[in-house]
C-alpha cells in the first residue's frame, strides 16, 4: 500500500492481531477490511474536500486561502512592519504609545512551514505529471 499512514497504523494493529488470532487468513482477512475501511475514510473526506473547493461562498471555500492570506500578513508585520513602524514611531512621535505585538510566533511559524510544505508537495506532484 502507498499510504505511509495507514501502513503506520496498520503496523500498531497487526502486533496485537498476531497474538488475539492464530489462523493466518482470518488475521490476514481482518487487516484487508481494516485497510478497505481506512481507504474509505480517506476518500469520504477527498470527496467532502472537493465539494468545499467547488462552493461558490467564500465562506466554504476560502478558508484555506484565508488561513495562507492572515499567516502572510502575520509575518509580513511581525518581521517587516512593526520594526519599520515602531522606528518611524519613535522618529516623528516618540511620545506615543507602543505598537501591538505578535505573541505566538512560533505557532505562527509552524503554521507558515507546513502550508508551505503543502505546496511543496503539490508543486512535485505537478511536476511528476501526477496531478488532476
Amino acid at each position: 500500500m502507498a499510504i505511509p499512514l495507514i501502513n503506520t497504523l496498520l503496523d500498531l494493529v497487526k502486533g496485537p492481531l498476531n497474538k488475539l488470532i492464530p489462523d493466518k487468513n482470518k488475521r490476514m482477512e481482518l487487516e484487508h477490511e481494516i485497510q478497505t475501511a481506512a481507504l474509505q475514510a480517506g476518500l469520504a473526506q477527498m470527496e467532502i474536500n472537493k465539494q468545499e473547493a467547488a462552493h461558490r461562498s467564500l465562506f466554504v471555500a476560502g478558508w484555506r486561502p484565508f488561513i495562507g492570506w492572515v499567516c502572510g500578513l502575520a509575518l509580513a508585520w511581525h518581521f517587516m512592519g512593526y520594526d519599520l513602524l515602531n522606528w518611524l514611531r519613535l522618529v516623528w512621535m516618540p511620545d506615543s504609545p507602543p505598537l501591538p505585538a505578535l505573541n505566538g510566533t512560533e505557532t505562527l511559524i509552524t503554521l507558515l512551514m507546513s502550508l508551505l510544505g503543502l505546496g511543496g508537495l503539490r508543486t512535485i506532484e505537478k511536476l511528476k505529471g501526477v496531478s488532476r
